[in-house]
């Protein structure tokens, strides 16, 4: 379970920082700081709304900084820093 943790805890803001890219080069229609928000609420509802009642049947797994909270801070900090680099390379 342990192992299974810190991939989720590396893979999720690799993850997060693919689509933020693709979102700030193609799109781009809020800042950085406001999309790195939008996409971090978006992933704690999809958990408190899905993944714990229906997959989990427990709220457990927001007792786990690092299954659930360290991800959510390094989503967060992967899509601003993803927005703020783009918005550097745009003329």
């Amino acid at each position: 379970m342990q192992t299974t943790l810190i991939v989720h805890a590396i893979a999720a803001p690799l993850i997060f920082c693919a689509v933020s890219y693709i979102y700030f080069r193609r799109f781009h229609y809020t800042p950085a700081l406001k999309t790195a928000l939008i996409f971090v609420l978006f992933v704690t509802a999809a958990d408190a709304g899905i993944v714990a009642p229906f997959f989990e049947r427990s709220y457990k797994m927001f007792a786990s900084i690092l299954g659930t909270w360290l991800p959510f801070a390094l989503i967060f900090a992967s899509t601003f820093i993803t927005g703020l680099y783009v918005a550097k390379l745009k003329p």
